[in-house]
């Protein structure tokens, strides 16, 4: 009741709700360009150590096959021998090698990038990786930072403020004079694509009628897929790295003049008594769908929600069932109690597998062979059938099966890679882009199952935490594509491991499809618990009623209880 009467009165989907999702929606767009813009930034582009004989800057990296031979060791291409040219012809002086001085790099493919201008090859190669790990930590600071301002705030302001320090961070990042600074330049940025993709994510959520969320939440990840698609477009006009970069964040530029036509969030407004201010906003959303509501309607509706979510509080409050506390939820309660701690260390895991394995391939896309900008597009494409495969699924067959299924199929499909002959570059292409269509659908399931199974005291708690966790595997994934030098296949084979082990220990996780509502600590902990009985506890309060009336195996026999 309350605010969600008001919107299905407003109408679920109205004109107005309509237009405001669809701006807020494109600003996944530009949030994409930054979490996926690493691939072309940090592209390494084949190199050899400068001999000698190179005598300038604009050497050719193309060399005779007979002197490339002769002056560089098969297995190491950070070094190189002393050679010496007498009777026309080169000749090593000695079988000593030499650490590389100066590097030339293939321009046939990149015209340059962060790691060709900075020189992140050979000993300081692992400095690539560790500046998409350290942009990652800054999405994971950005989501602590921003979505506690947000709370406290409001979610216009962190939003717009996330997109000014974006814009000038993204800018410093593509004039950066060194990698530190670069690098530092990067973090802030990737803290900002949490305040503005999260934030608008809520707004754009608290904006939809409940009928209408589950299309709501996947129509703002197709968004972010389109903007990942539209970066390789970028990359494919603009050959030069910082330029790319800045090219990339003025866009951001456009979304300014949202300030005067999105709306602070309505749930917000009321959270913090500010109840005028949201009826003002109703209003106009009403006068914009041409529905009459009067103030006095309005102010009855959102009373009556109050009063109701009191209601449910101090019911709460009454149902003493060993596992509620009177102190603030936090995740000790979700590791505290056997079953609830055993499914949000499944979750978790799961969150981590699907973060990890999502990333690390949108990222590999350079290792897979073949035409680089096709395979990143193609990367991108398959998550919208994935999206739309969710939308047609997720309310039919079930969250469990769709995200079991989703993992298994991508860890088989990865695995498959290690069969594959180096030589059939479509191939791996093909088995890795089944991999990341099958894992797109197991990130938008998780979302979803993951709110279903936390109880709604300590919802937003554990989905932090479980956002939380996710992002140490994104901060790991450029180091597991970096193995692909040992072994092309290899960091293929490990995200296919892992999507195999999280697909298995999804089925331990309860169906929450058409289930109700998970309201209590107890509810959580009993939810999918095998009891002696084998009953389902819908709410504490309703158990106490059906118990009072009905003996225990009545409960049962009559198809009252649910069994897990």
């Amino acid at each position: 009741m309350g605010y969600d009467e008001v919107i299905v009165q407003l109408g679920d989907f109205g004109r107005y709700q309509m237009i405001i999702y669809t701006l807020i929606c494109l600003t996944s767009i530009p949030v994409a360009f930054h979490k996926l813009a690493g691939v072309f930034l940090l592209a390494k582009p084949d190199f050899r150590c400068a001999l000698p004989t190179d005598l300038d800057e604009s050497a050719s990296y193309e060399l005779p096959a007979q002197l490339k031979e002769l002056a560089y060791p098969a297995t190491d291409s950070c070094a190189y021998y002393e050679l010496a040219y007498a009777n026309g012809s080169y000749y090593r002086t000695s079988n000593e090698t030499h650490s590389c001085s100066r590097y030339i790099y293939d321009q046939s493919r990149y015209q340059n990038s962060a790691v060709t201008e900075f020189d992140l090859v050979c000993g300081r190669g692992f400095l690539a990786a560790t500046s998409d790990s350290m942009f990652m930590l800054g999405v994971l600071l950005g989501s602590i930072i921003f979505g506690q301002l947000s709370d406290k705030y409001g979610r216009k302001p962190i939003f717009f403020a996330s997109l000014v320090i974006q814009v000038i961070f993204g800018v410093v990042a593509g004039v950066a004079p060194e990698y530190f600074t670069y690098t530092l330049a990067r973090i802030v940025v990737g803290s900002t694509t949490s305040g503005v993709f999260l934030v608008a994510y809520v707004i754009a959520m608290e904006m939809v009628g409940p009928a209408k969320r589950l299309y709501a939440g996947i129509f703002v990840m197709m968004f972010f897929s389109i903007g990942y698609m539209l970066t390789a477009a970028f990359a494919y006009f603009i050959h030069d790295w910082r330029w790319l970069q800045i090219g990339l964040t003025l866009p951001g530029l456009l979304f300014m003049c949202y300030y005067w036509i999105i709306p602070e969030s309505v749930r917000w407004l009321l959270s913090k008594g500010r109840k005028a201010d949201a009826i003002q906003v109703i209003q106009k959303a009403a006068r914009f769908n041409r529905v009459d509501i009067t103030t006095e309607a309005l102010e009855a509706l959102l009373d009556e929600g109050a009063s109701c979510q009191q209601e449910q509080k101090l019911d709460q409050d009454e149902d003493d069932d060993g596992c509620e506390e009177t102190r603030p939820p936090s995740v000790w309660d979700l590791l505290h109690y056997p079953n609830l701690r055993r499914k949000t260390l499944v979750i978790f895991f799961d969150w981590l597998v699907c973060t990890g394995v999502y990333y690390g391939l949108s990222w590999s896309t350079n290792n897979l062979g073949g035409n680089v900008l096709l395979n990143f597009v193609i990367s991108g494409a398959v998550e919208i059938p994935a999206y739309c495969f969710l939308l047609l699924t997720l309310n039919r067959w079930g969250r469990r099966s769709i995200l079991c299924g989703c993992m298994l199929v991508a860890g088989v499909s990865l695995l498959l890679t290690i069969i594959v002959p180096q030589d059939m570059h479509w191939l791996t292409v093909t088995c890795a882009m089944v991999g990341k269509l099958a894992i797109t659908g197991s990130y938008g399931t998780i979302y979803l199952f993951s709110s279903e199974q936390f109880p709604t005291v300590v919802r937003t708690v554990g989905m932090g935490a479980a956002s939380m966790v996710s992002r140490l595997t994104g901060m790991l994934a450029p180091y597991l594509n970096a193995l692909a030098t040992l072994w092309p296949p290899l960091p293929l084979v490990i995200y296919g491991a892992l999507s195999l082990a999280a697909g298995c220990l999804s089925l331990l996780l309860p169906e929450t499809h058409n289930r109700p509502t998970l309201e209590t600590i107890a509810d959580g902990e009993r939810f999918g618990k095998k009891q002696p009985a084998d009953v389902y506890l819908e709410t504490g309060k309703e158990l106490r009623e059906t118990l009072e009336t009905q003996p225990l195996n009545s409960v049962q026999a009559n198809g009252n209880g649910h069994k897990f």
